[in-house]
């Protein structure tokens, strides 16, 4: 295996560059740390352990819940400290990259999915299978998600601990749809016939906003495949299905309603620019997850928002993305790996989990949480249920296991899409990029696989 892990991280090396130069020995300015500042000396110094805890997707409205956590893991175990680092998303994955290529990473970090593939061939992370393995809560967390999570591993070792699944679809405001005598979208002809509807320029209304900027190719992905109801990313020849016509097709009108019938500003908004427009009352549709429940239920009233599934296919099935789940790593440079696994399991118990996910309105990973009466009051998540139980429902698992998956969509497919929307590329193009950039990064790493 150390012959592959050399291997990989050659193939990571000239993605990484851009990023590496980007992200600077600091990894940005826009690092907020904070929950304690309180001097702590170091571990072999005090009297206590102290861990270094990075946030991915730092903020006001997600920072307050993790400051509640840390407080109730130090009031049970007192010989812990957490010190809790906030790193907004759009900055976070290049912070990521500085502190492994410095070897100065912090004990546990919030990781994502698809940079598990990358960071387990830069070996930066501590495969937690024998804690897993002994954990009392082990067999009430989400099996397809463990071995999921193992699955896009070079080694087939678990290296994050998923403690939220997540699923697209669409928020919508219901009380606008009813004063237009608009039924909520179940199709794709419904859909932009809808955005179309809802728009209305004279109250600075539209029906729809794209996101345009950071991040916006994981929804692109998943609008996509939503539409052609194709399962899986790559044929039997290994060519990418992401060029498909029936692709090329759907980003030629969605992107096409781009200034039409959704904000100008489009083009370089994120996440929060995206959903602002949403929540102060800009659009009438946006295409998120069920993950910005928190925000939208505290800038709107009941009865001003609902989710919505993704549209159907036009034979009449969902498509839904594969492994969408977030969680807890724990990295190689830390010297309490045993106080780590302590704050990761505490983070993955059935205690915590209901907290954060009902906060954040996500779906808990822990089974025992299922049950619980939040859980099957949510609207957003019985929608989610409804979405993952039809028993027509198709999944398709991007290729995750690629270690520049990640790269791929951060350095070629967020600048196509704006590149697209500003005329300055054709969308035949652009999927063929895209395309063409995944198949070379399958054929690398297959030919690795094969050695």
């Amino acid at each position: 295996m150390k012959k592959k892990n050399t291997i990989f991280r050659a193939l990571l090396a000239s993605s990484l560059a851009t990023t590496l130069l980007l992200a600077g020995c600091g990894g940005g300015s826009q690092e907020t740390t904070a929950i304690k500042d309180d001097g702590a000396k170091p571990a072999e110094a005090s009297e206590k352990v102290v861990l270094t805890f990075w946030d991915e997707n730092a903020g006001p409205e997600r920072t307050p819940y993790y400051e509640e956590l840390i407080k109730q893991f130090e009031a049970e175990n007192p010989n812990i400290d957490i010190e809790y680092v906030g790193i907004p998303n759009k900055s976070s994955k290049q912070k990521y990259d500085a502190s492994i290529a410095a070897n100065d990473t912090p004990d546990v970090g919030g990781v994502q999915t698809s940079w598990i593939a990358d960071f387990s061939a830069r070996e930066a992370l501590v495969p937690m299978d024998e804690y897993f393995n002994q954990w009392s809560e082990k067999d009430k967390m989400n099996k397809g998600a463990i071995e999921f999570n193992r699955s896009v591993s070079i080694d087939g070792k678990l290296y994050q601990l998923p403690t939220m699944q997540n699923i697209d679809i669409l928020w919508y405001r219901p009380d606008w749809y009813q004063e237009a005598g608009l039924k909520a979208p179940e199709n794709w002809d419904e859909f932009f016939t809808a955005v179309e509807k809802m728009t209305d320029k004279g109250q600075n209304r539209f029906g729809f906003t794209i996101r345009g900027g950071k991040g916006g190719s994981f929804q692109l992905q998943r609008m996509m495949y939503a539409y052609s109801g194709i399962g899986e990313y790559f044929d039997a020849n290994g060519k990418s299905t992401v060029n498909d016509p029936k692709h090329v097709e759907f980003v030629e009108k969605y992107l096409g309603i781009y200034k039409k019938y959704t904000p100008e500003s489009d083009i370089t908004n994120a996440y929060k620019e995206m959903i602002a427009g949403f929540d102060t009352g800009a659009v009438a549709l946006v295409q998120h997850n069920i993950g910005s429940f928190g925000e939208h239920s505290k800038a709107l009233q009941p009865g001003q928002y609902a989710a919505l599934p993704l549209p159907k296919t036009a034979d009449g099935k969902y498509t839904v993305e594969g492994g969408n789940t977030n969680g807890y790593a724990i990295f190689k440079t830390t010297k309490h790996p045993d106080e780590a696994w302590k704050f990761v399991s505490f983070l993955g118990s059935a205690k915590s989990q209901s907290y954060w996910n009902q906060k954040v309105g996500l779906i808990p990973t822990n089974s025992e949480v299922l049950n619980e009466q939040w859980v099957k009051d949510a609207q957003h998540i019985q929608t989610a249920f409804a979405v993952l139980e039809d028993p027509n429902t198709v999944f398709y698992n991007p290729p995750f296991y690629l270690p520049d998956y990640r790269s791929i969509l951060d350095n070629i497919v967020d600048p196509g899409i704006q590149a697209v929307m500003s005329g300055k590329k054709s969308t035949q193009d652009f999927l063929d990029e895209w395309a063409a950039a995944m198949e070379k990064s399958k054929q690398q790493f297959d030919s690795v696989m094969k050695k």
